[in-house]
């Protein structure tokens, strides 16, 4: 028996970049037009306008090509087409200059201009909203920028929001999110890179940092694996995480992603890079270690007193919603003489009729939780907030009132489910829901020795990350005396003398040491 190899069939794309060849454009316009209403299956939204170059000898035929709905090409049409309604043209009649060279320099008045001399190319221009310009004899094209795509605006971040700083957010916009952090970096050294990644929606992926202040071979690895990405296309930065980041076997996130402009801002200037993603709000930040994603814009627009307060409370709040429901199966099955007498004898008096043990108890409580808050974020806002508090109440007095659980479980799930709202990071926070879980079947099984194991294994674990070469629990492992500043207390700003060692390696002072004086009586 022989086997057949069943080979699936190339894409246009792949088949060209296999064979390595470039189409040309052609010299006729006519076969140039045709060959690009054929390729794009003669699409409805693409426009061709032909005119004529005026001339005293022989006018030259012309075309602007273009994406209606991306494109604005009012100064295009304004610069090369004749305005009947004044019957004056705009097109000097320059006859000693090639009708090409005419237009670019001296008829077009858009800012940016580039060439093309292939197919690609230009499908790729007029496909990202800039206009192309084919003459007639000559086989070349003028591309023009005239991308005019409908932008969501500047409005607040939904995810992250603050009480006091500032109230603007990404949006889905390359270039509005590139201008809005370079309003607040007004610096010659903040350089941008900006490549195309997916064979098919050949998304814009822009690489920022500061050059001085970032380590060069984090922006390599950067690079490297960015370049090493084939995918057919890239919709949203999730796929660029996933794609490049350190370990995959990880509940925990080890690349941090944000849609606040300030945000970004702190994290280029203290060394870090950032990759914008062209159709999402949300930047992704390398390296990232673990304290990062307990701290928020906010923490560094209170005092230094208030944000150290609100640090610890989200700590204490982790240990919570990581050991809560777990400690409390472990002590009520194995370890009822670490219970006081009498809360042991109200325990046991409340759960005296209920039928199931406290690990099926907790188990039934947080998946109909977690059912309730999937449910809250998937339906309309209007409504989703009221049936996920409302749905958790009924249902716990109605499971509690039913002899299914007892009022001390539905206490402990709550208070864990309102702790792990405190975790400022979206992601971080399923990591430690997901780990819960685990935690709750070793109490189950081996009690607080169990809990125990559990998290020596989770330590060691978070010791093994990297997040593009730093370690995940840096500076606390390794320890780092002197950026201990900054982690679960912040000193003031005027302490904050150097960046984290961990991250900038080439510039690390910040500012000089000028602590605020006491006026003088």
């Amino acid at each position: 028996m022989k086997k057949l190899l069943k080979h699936k069939p190339l894409s246009h794309s792949a088949a060209n970049s296999e064979t390595n060849t470039i189409q040309l454009l052609h010299d006729n316009l006519d076969e140039s037009l045709r060959t690009i209403r054929e390729e794009l299956g003669h699409s409805t939204d693409l426009v061709i306008r032909t005119f004529m170059i005026p001339s005293n000898t022989l006018p030259s035929k012309a075309a602007i090509i273009y994406i209606n709905g991306l494109a604005n090409v009012k100064d295009i049409l304004d610069s090369l087409l004749i305005d009947y309604r004044s019957g004056v043209t705009v097109l000097p009649l320059l006859d000693e200059l090639p009708p090409i060279l005419l237009i670019k320099e001296y008829m077009l008045k858009i800012g940016e201009i580039t060439g093309t001399s292939d197919y690609e190319t230009l499908y790729h221009m007029i496909l990202s909203g800039d206009s192309v310009i084919l003459v007639d004899g000559y086989p070349e094209g003028i591309c023009a920028s005239t991308r005019d795509w409908k932008d969501r605006g500047v409005t607040e971040p939904s995810s992250q929001t603050v009480v006091r700083g500032p109230r603007e957010g990404f949006s889905e916009t390359l270039r509005t999110s590139t201008a809005l952090i370079r309003r607040k970096i007004k610096d010659s050294h903040l350089w941008m890179e900006t490549r195309q990644i997916g064979r098919v929606t050949k998304t814009d992926v822009a690489l920022m940092f500061i050059k001085g202040l970032v380590d060069d071979a984090i922006v390599d690895e950067v690079r490297t694996r960015l370049s090493r990405i084939d995918i057919d296309g890239i919709l949203e930065s999730g796929y660029i995480e996933e794609l490049i980041q350190d370990e995959t076997y990880t509940p925990f996130p080890t690349i941090f992603n944000t849609e606040r402009p300030d945000v970004v801002a702190a994290a280029l200037l203290e060394g870090r890079v950032a990759i914008l993603i062209d159709g999402t709000p949300f930047v992704l930040l390398v390296p990232a270690v673990f304290t990062h994603f307990f701290q928020t814009a906010e923490d560094y627009y209170q005092r230094a007193d208030i944000s150290s307060l609100l640090r610890i409370l989200r700590y204490v709040s982790l240990f919570i919603a990581l050991l809560g429901p777990a400690v409390y199966i472990a002590v009520t099955t194995f370890h009822q003489e670490m219970i006081p007498t009498t809360l042991l004898i109200n325990i046991a008096a409340h759960r005296e009729g209920i039928p199931f043990p406290a690990f099926v108890e907790a188990m039934l409580m947080e998946v109909t939780f977690e059912i309730l808050r999937e449910a809250g974020i998937r339906m309309p806002r209007t409504i989703g907030q009221a049936v996920s508090i409302v749905g958790a109440l009924v249902i716990g007095q109605a499971a509690v009132e039913a002899g299914l659980v007892g009022p001390a479980m539905v206490i402990v799930v709550a208070i864990t489910a309102i702790s792990t709202f405190i975790i400022p990071s979206y992601n971080m926070g399923i990591s430690i829901r997901m780990i819960r879980f685990a935690l709750m079947i070793l109490a189950a099984s081996l009690g607080l020795y169990g809990i125990l194991i559990g998290i020596i294994t989770l330590v060691l674990h978070l010791s093994s990350l990297r997040s593009f070469g730093v370690p995940y629990l840096a500076p606390f492992a390794p320890f780092i005396k002197e950026d201990q500043g900054d982690n679960i207390i912040r000193l003031p700003h005027w302490a904050l003398l150097k960046r984290p060692h961990f991250i900038s390696t080439t510039n690390r002072k910040k500012q000089q040491y000028h602590p605020p004086r006491k006026p003088e009586s």
